[in-house]
């Protein structure tokens, strides 16, 4: 995952991409593929998946039978 340092920027960091997908989240649930669907022009795939896996080390999604969820 890229987290800022001296070398790379917030900007160009995973830390600006976890709203979008918290946003998508916690309106609804999704499966992985819709949910990549829904956000492809707004974060390349690896930045999707790293993403995904900082939410889910963080205990903010869970992952059931293909299905993302919002932990509240």
């Amino acid at each position: 995952m890229r987290f800022p340092n001296k070398v790379i920027s917030y900007k160009n960091s995973i830390l600006p991409k976890l709203p979008l997908l918290l946003d998508k989240l916690t309106k609804r649930d999704y499966d992985v593929i819709t949910l990549y669907h829904e956000l492809n022009k707004k974060m390349s795939a690896s930045d999707f998946i790293n993403g995904l896996d900082c939410l889910f080390a963080l205990g903010k999604i869970t992952l059931d039978k293909g299905v993302l969820h919002y932990v509240s």
